[in-house]
């Protein structure tokens, strides 16, 4: 899909519109938690500040974001499965860094975070978005997380927009059930 289109369309130049197609993420009354990963975190960190950057420009006030640091990318989707059976949270934006080693431990680890974050999405019926760099080289994941490129506001963005479905959908579902059809 074209990044310019036209406005009957709702899409927009703009990067924040272009995240959703509807004028862009509202974050107005959603709670979210942010699961950091503190290994690279000279990386890690800009993730979180972009995240938190692109929550509060879509209207979540910084009251209603919360951040968790773990050790490392293998403890985010224990820490996300915690924090959404407390169910305190509109969703769920896992951020971290793993950068390739020399051996194979980096395929093991990359594809264990990703089936993990997966599984927590899925078993909660939560939204729970992976803001997690994979990448060969340190500036190749400095790269992709600068203010104008941040891989952190990306997953922050897609967030709010999966929590705004996921509301539509139950609002949608409670009217159905109110006016069965007979």
């Amino acid at each position: 899909m074209s990044q310019w289109m036209s406005s009957r369309s709702g899409l927009t130049s703009d990067p924040i519109r272009q995240q959703t197609g509807r004028g862009g993420p509202n974050g107005v009354s959603l709670r979210l938690a942010l699961v950091v990963s503190r290994f690279n975190a000279d990386i890690t960190e800009r993730l979180r500040a972009g995240a938190v950057e692109r929550l509060e420009r879509c209207g979540v006030r910084p009251d209603e974001i919360e951040c968790f640091e773990v050790p490392g990318a293998f403890e985010i989707p224990g820490m996300a499965l915690h924090l959404g059976r407390l169910g305190r949270f509109s969703a769920i934006v896992c951020l971290g860094t793993i950068i390739q080693g020399e051996t194979p431990h980096f395929h093991y680890l990359c594809a264990e975070l990703i089936r993990g974050v997966g599984q927590v999405a899925l078993e909660l019926g939560l939204p729970v978005t992976f803001g997690v760099l994979t990448g060969t080289t340190h500036a190749e994941a400095m790269a992709r997380s600068t203010p104008t490129n941040n891989k952190g506001a990306e997953a922050a963005a897609a967030a709010l927009e999966m929590a705004q479905h996921y509301a539509a959908a139950t609002r949608s579902a409670a009217i159905l059930a109110a006016h069965p059809r007979t």
